[in-house]
């Protein structure tokens, strides 16, 4: 779809669209009210700059809209049909993993997830299952507060990736 296209539609196929790059309905519900945009440049500096003034709990909200690295991919196809394909691909790496690597994973996801909160966050495009797993590993050491800013960082780089994606198709 083209930019053209895109501020074109109306606003509940819009929220629809945003939805499939973020998750959080705040950044959703702001991002809307934007449009139409200019160009893309603009497209991508507001979803940053929305994306960067929401509150924790809206970033936490997007996280849930996430699948686990090395999760069951059955289960989380049914919870993220929206974005399953793409979440896939973001994730291709960790389907050529040996099982070493995936226990490692699971089992570091629920040692993340027990002391943060929330889901692992990674921006996973390009990176293989052994450096996710290594991220994973050296974030696991991070405190609280200094761990929600990089799980933040990692979901605005998934969400420009996926605005592109809708931009391309």
């Amino acid at each position: 779809m083209t930019l053209a296209e895109l501020n074109k539609l109306p606003k509940t196929a819009l929220a629809a669209a945003l939805q499939t790059c973020c998750g959080s309905t705040a950044w959703v519900e702001n991002m809307v009210v934007r449009f139409p945009v200019s160009d893309v440049e603009t497209l991508m500096d507001e979803a940053k700059t929305q994306w960067n003034s929401l509150a924790e709990a809206d970033w936490r909200e997007a996280f849930t809209h996430h699948p686990k690295i090395g999760g069951d991919v059955e289960a989380l196809r049914a919870k993220f049909a929206s974005t399953s394909t793409w979440a896939e691909g973001e994730q291709a790496a960790v389907q050529q993993a040996s099982q070493e690597t995936l226990e490692a994973l699971a089992a570091g996801n629920t040692e993340y997830e027990n002391k943060f909160g929330y889901i692992f966050i990674v921006c996973a495009t390009g990176k293989s299952a052994e450096e996710m797993l290594a991220l994973l590993q050296a974030r696991l050491a991070n405190k609280p507060e200094d761990e929600i800013l990089i799980a933040a960082g990692e979901q605005d780089k998934i969400t420009r990736i996926r605005l592109e994606k809708i931009l391309a198709a």
